[in-house]
């Protein structure tokens, strides 16, 4: 190959113009141990595509994962900014109550009247209604068995979008490959100056 059209497939190259067969080409041209003075960069250049391995394609569903991705952590901003408005808001209201709940302690206190004369009476009373007070507090306790789950869910979440950015790690570190390509293939413009 000649210098001229050395010359013409590389402006072709660099302008994004050349067929493959002219790319195949130009790697096979500086595959050469021997090449023209001036033309080392692009030995380097196509040396690197030669020796570099095939970038591989994104899976068919990357950019509706990515989407996905990024409708999701939306939802969490806006999930973040309503809990930013409402505990205050539930912090307020518990005061007033506790407040209220105080005024009417204190202003209609009674002071306790015995009624059982008989202690024992008095202690068999005493132990029906904490029995009472057991098995209702027992059957709350059973309907907050859900809320727990809610932590279980929690991690599993966290898992699943961990190894969504794992995945999403591991398809940009390939990308990276193009990045040094492009690294490369601009240099020479710069020297050409």
């Amino acid at each position: 190959m000649n210098e001229k059209e050395l010359n013409f497939l590389l402006e072709k190259f660099y302008n994004g113009e050349s067929s493959e067969a002219e790319e195949y080409d130009l790697r096979e041209f500086f595959k050469n141990k021997e090449i023209p003075e001036g033309y080392e960069t692009e030995k380097e250049i196509f040396g690197y595509f030669v020796s570099s391995t095939q970038i591989p394609q994104p899976s068919i569903d990357f950019e509706a994962r990515i989407l996905h991705a990024i409708d999701i952590s939306g939802s969490k901003q806006k999930a973040h900014n309503f809990r930013k408005y409402i505990f205050p808001l539930l912090g307020a209201a518990a005061g007033i109550l506790l407040l209220m709940g105080s005024y009417f302690f204190l202003v209609y206190r009674t002071e306790p009247v015995n009624t059982f004369t008989d202690p024992k009476i008095a202690y068999a009373e005493t132990m029906k209604i904490l029995v009472n007070v057991s098995s209702q507090l027992n059957h709350g306790t059973r309907a907050m068995e859900p809320v727990g789950k809610i932590n279980e869910m929690k991690i599993k979440s966290f898992k699943a979008i961990k190894k969504s950015g794992v995945l999403i790690k591991k398809n940009l570190q390939n990308l990276s490959y193009l990045k040094e390509a492009n690294k490369v293939t601009y240099k020479p413009a710069e020297n050409s100056k």
